[in-house]
């Protein structure tokens, strides 16, 4: 055997499995990955919900009683539900999008600034939409 054989026997790569579906349960996923997961989930909800909502829109300001059998059908509990999730998808996809920005430019690339910035991602997209819940929900 030779110098070089020996050499790239010792360095060689460690071997890595794949991880079945099952595997997925048990799997603790790094905060940059939920963010990247969620980033891609909310943009997918966004584009694809973007016709019905400009048709919505459309529909709500042909005429004021068109606006009307608008605000009625919003005022029950399980639409506010809907649209708090498509207010959630708007400001995780905004928040993440500008955490991907930054780490376009080389800020916070580092593994433990990239765990923190992920994070606050994920803190934050929830602690914006409190306020609007509260306020679609009458408490204020």
């Amino acid at each position: 055997m030779s110098e070089t054989d020996k050499i790239n026997k010792q360095i060689s790569k460690p071997e890595f499995r794949n991880i079945g579906l099952f595997d997925l349960i048990r799997y603790r996923f790094p905060f940059a990955s939920i963010v990247s997961i969620l980033h891609r989930a909310s943009g997918a909800l966004i584009f694809l919900l973007i016709p019905l909502i400009l048709w919505l829109l459309d529909q709500s300001l042909l005429s004021e009683n068109s606006f009307d059998i608008f605000k009625d059908a919003v005022s029950h509990w399980y639409v506010k539900l809907i649209l708090l999730v498509l207010i959630w998808a708007y400001l995780h996809h905004f928040c993440a999008g500008i955490r991907h920005l930054f780490l376009d430019l080389d800020i916070g690339v580092s593994k433990l600034q990239s765990r923190k910035s992920a994070a606050l991602v994920l803190l934050i997209s929830p602690v914006l939409m409190v306020p609007i819940a509260l306020k679609m929900f009458g408490v204020f």
